[in-house]
């Protein structure tokens, strides 16, 4: 099976029914991170329409400060969730430095969370690597992915040494130094291709994204594949949130 292990499915607008369909067909177990809590609450529509669609809750750096005085009332949103995405910090796309605070402030808020919940996090890294890294070790955070590192080479070095899995993606940076039992695939669709190229991103991108790995790290599609299946599922093993999507992998 294909692993999508960061997407935005609830972004689709019109063409959701597309993209369900397209991982139905593709069977593309999709890891679907939330922005905020509107953006999470159609997420849990979308999961419900279809198993291989996880619904997870996060506040997204940029939309940290609209929440950063209220954390008490997304107390119910993340003991609902199975996991915790998108979560992080954006010190560089995010220009007005006056919010970074209130990015702090609901960053570890996420991950005191997670720590008492035990459930992996899903995070954004930008222009902030080495403070997540930090906050990563203080919070005790025994299952962290870090999506679309762009970072420098050292910083992951140090990751991959704390044992975080890294996500690749349609940008393969820095994916030949990622060791192949950390490895994990992801589209960050619609978005993330309509970033790069300027087209609007569907779920069988990741065959793409696979194919490119293995050409990088000469390999087939099929190892590949593989190798990200098995790690995603020893980042999920014997977690009690996670036994439906444990089944739909293995089914």
């Amino acid at each position: 099976m294909l692993i999508d292990a960061h997407s935005h499915i609830d972004r689709y607008g019109d063409a959701l029914n597309a993209a369900l369909e397209e991982i139905r067909r593709h069977r593309i177990f999709t890891v679907a991170t939330a922005m905020d809590v509107p953006s999470y609450e159609q997420l849990r529509l979308i999961g419900g329409r279809c198993d291989l669609v996880l619904a997870t809750f996060g506040v997204h750096p940029r939309r940290a400060p609209e929440y950063a005085s209220r954390l008490g009332e997304l107390n119910a949103y993340i003991e609902a969730s199975p996991a915790i995405g998108e979560i992080g910090l954006d010190f560089h796309w995010v220009k007005d430095r006056s919010g970074y605070p209130a990015q702090l402030r609901v960053l570890e808020y996420f991950l005191a969370a997670a720590r008492e919940q035990k459930k992996f996090v899903n995070l954004h890294t930008k222009g902030a690597e080495k403070k997540i890294l930090d906050l990563l070790e203080r919070y005790d955070i025994q299952r962290a992915i870090v999506h679309w590192y762009s970072g420098s080479l050292d910083i992951l070095r140090a990751m991959v040494q704390f044992g975080a899995y890294f996500t690749v993606g349609v940008e393969v940076h820095h994916s030949d130094e990622i060791p192949a039992h950390l490895l994990l695939t992801e589209t960050d669709n619609p978005g993330g291709l309509k970033w790069l190229k300027d087209v609007v991103g569907m779920p069988k991108e990741i065959e793409k994204v696979v194919n490119t790995l293995a050409d990088v790290r000469n390999s087939s599609p099929e190892l590949i594949s593989q190798t990200v299946q098995d790690n995603f599922l020893r980042l999920i093993s014997d977690d009690p949130w996670l036994e439906d999507a444990r089944a739909a992998l293995t089914r």
